[in-house]
């Protein structure tokens, strides 16, 4: 357990479909932790993109039947919000000290400690996916797995980087504005989800843009900078030995960044997934695509006994 200092739960009475809300204090600032289900299964811990929680990330996967037999079945899920991204999160302080990825990963650290967790499997969804990535490689015996979705894991190339710093402009001035929300819609879902002047935007779409008004743009905005600001993790991809499983649409402006991180694990422990006609939240978008490689890839963690019990998507 961490020290009751560090970690003081501060509990709720908010409740999310069965899950319940913690808000565990580190020394980097509070964060909010949804967990559901029996916290004597193995962990699984999840960690959203951009300006998202695990409202607006993960909640097409597991709302899927099929996932709610593999995924539910099998761990306790964990849900980590960044700062000031969960549900109804007042506004970060103007003048509170950036944090940088760094401090993102070891608040994971903390909060693993003050639940309890030993080694956890990990879920991330592109940003999300490098905070777990860089997770695991400072502490290597606390992560089983890695499941993650259009991953980031090199420095930003000077268009993402100008791209993010327009984003940081945006919200400095404007807030989550209709153009920020466009952006960040374009950087999670394919053309065909967003649609365009004759055909409408699909209803994940159109609940992500309702979720996003949520957000506050100063918090949106300490996120985006710390991964703005993020080092390249290349040189310890092959130091990586837990196993990971990349999953990728194929219409994500990070399909070539997946494919870069796939060529650079040790391919022993990792393996690949595209999902067709897909953009980068497939965990929203193409869920079903993730259910049985995620099946294989647990079946292949013989260190864990996990009661698979997966029907209408089973294996053939």
């Amino acid at each position: 357990m961490a020290d009751s200092n560090d970690s003081i739960p501060l509990h709720t009475e908010k409740i999310y479909f069965g899950g319940k809300e913690h808000h565990v204090r580190t020394r980097c600032g509070s964060v909010s932790v949804i967990v559901y289900g029996d916290q004597h299964k193995p962990a699984l811990i999840t960690y959203p993109d951009l300006a998202l929680n695990h409202v607006s990330c993960f909640q097409g996967l597991f709302f899927c039947p099929e996932a709610a037999s593999l995924l539910l079945h099998n761990f306790c899920i964990y849900h980590i919000s960044p700062p000031g991204h969960e549900l109804g999160a007042a506004p970060i302080c103007p003048s509170a000290s950036a944090r940088c990825v760094d401090d993102l990963a070891d608040q994971i650290l903390e909060v693993l400690n003050f639940f309890g967790l030993g080694a956890v499997m990990c879920m991330g969804v592109t940003a999300g996916a490098y905070i777990l990535t860089l997770f695991a490689m400072k502490y290597k015996k606390r992560v089983i797995g890695l499941i993650l979705i259009s991953p980031l894991f090199r420095a930003p190339s000077w268009t993402e980087w100008f791209y993010n710093k327009v984003m940081s402009n945006l919200l400095y001035f404007y807030g989550m504005c209709g153009l920020l929300k466009e952006l960040l819609l374009q950087r999670y879902f394919s053309k065909e989800a967003c649609g365009n002047t004759e055909v409408p935007e699909s209803d994940i779409v159109q609940a992500c843009r309702r979720l996003l008004d949520e957000r506050h743009g100063s918090n949106v905005m300490q996120f985006l900078q710390a991964i703005n600001g993020r080092p390249d993790l290349t040189s310890g991809l092959k130091r990586l030995r837990c196993r990971t499983l990349i999953f990728v649409g194929n219409s994500s402006p990070f399909h070539s960044e997946a494919l870069h991180m796939t060529s650079k694990l040790d391919r022993r422990f990792s393996a690949l997934v595209e999902v067709q006609a897909c953009g980068s939240m497939v965990t929203e978008e193409q869920p079903h695509a993730m259910l049985i490689p995620m099946e294989y890839f647990f079946m292949g963690l013989d260190c864990i006994d996990f009661a698979i019990s997966v029907t209408a998507q089973g294996a053939p």
